[in-house]
């Protein structure tokens, strides 16, 4: 499983502007690419919505080497309510940490050298006061915390089934650790009382393999009786390459997606126009103003 690569985790964001100010002034991040599309994607890549959407890359570096974020803003929806599911994204990054003093974004100490943020929508981040040089894996990105009610159920579906490594499991502490490479960007399972709620605001994690495994991925999951979102299809990014992807769901409904590699590594590639075409469609977007003016919210998802 050498050959797999953690990418991105999709954020549904419902302010874009105040959402990008933290991801490129506060973190740190910068924008990779910017797409915007008229209508729903097939995959339900922006959630169960049908209208005009975007996708936004960033991340500390380009999606070939770094695990980034995919903010996804469906223009019209203001806000999604939170469940239990989503824990945390934590990064090592001193940079991070004086930036946030700076521009005053609230910081809460939970450790020595470690600080809890929000982004806006509630997502929790967890930076941690040091460069990431200081360790042998060199993306800021350390892990993505994902909750879960059984994990030893949890732990076969994702090493047993999608074959990934476990670096640490504490069965006192209901956690475990995983990932498909030393230098990649972790999942970190962790155990919560009762259900684990999606809400509204449910996001994806997505990882690459060779397209020619995603039909025996795909196959897998029905022989083993595992939920399959959506079968093997083809997804279309205007003017950028054609990816073949397969939405999964593990025990606890946690929406995963596999790319075919060969393909997303073109669809990928840093565009040095991204930031620019971001802050291009911030600018034409009066949707906020629409509303103000009308004196009616936007919609909650």
């Amino acid at each position: 499983m050498a050959t797999r690569r953690a990418l991105h985790f999709v954020f549904k964001v419902g302010n874009r502007f105040q959402t990008v100010h933290f991801f490129r002034d506060v973190l740190g991040m910068q924008v990779l690419r910017h797409e915007e599309f008229e209508e729903g994607c097939k995959a339900a890549c922006n959630g169960p919505y049908d209208g005009k959407w975007s996708k936004t890359m960033v991340g500390f570096g380009p999606e070939d080497d770094h695990f980034v974020a995919e903010l996804t803003y469906n223009y019209g929806i203001g806000d999604y309510k939170l469940g239990n599911d989503f824990m945390g994204l934590t990064l090592a990054s001193s940079q991070a940490v004086s930036n946030a003093r700076k521009l005053e974004w609230p910081l809460r100490k939970v450790a020595e050298g470690i600080f809890e943020t929000e982004a806006p929508g509630g997502y929790k981040f967890y930076l941690q006061d040091r460069s990431p040089s200081q360790s042998a894996f060199q993306n800021p990105v350390l892990k993505v915390t994902l909750a879960v009610s059984d994990l030893q159920k949890s732990l076969n579906y994702w090493s047993n089934l999608l074959g990934m490594k476990i670096y640490e499991q504490d069965e006192e502490k209901q956690r475990a650790l995983l990932g498909y490479a030393d230098n990649q960007c972790k999942l970190e399972l962790q155990g919560v009382q009762g259900a684990v709620d999606h809400a509204a605001a449910f996001g994806r994690i997505a990882f690459s393999c060779p397209q020619k495994e995603l039909p025996d991925l795909e196959d897998l999951m029905k022989k083993e009786s595992q939920s399959i979102l959506t079968p093997l299809v083809s997804l279309d990014t205007p003017g950028k390459a054609t990816v073949q992807v397969v939405i999964l769901a593990d025990p606890d409904g946690h929406e995963i997606c596999f790319v075919g590699d060969e393909a997303f590594r073109e669809l990928s590639k840093m565009d040095p126009k991204g930031s620019q075409l971001l802050d291009d469609a911030m600018a034409a977007d009066k949707s906020d103003e629409w509303f103000a003016t009308r004196n009616k919210p936007k919609a909650s998802g």
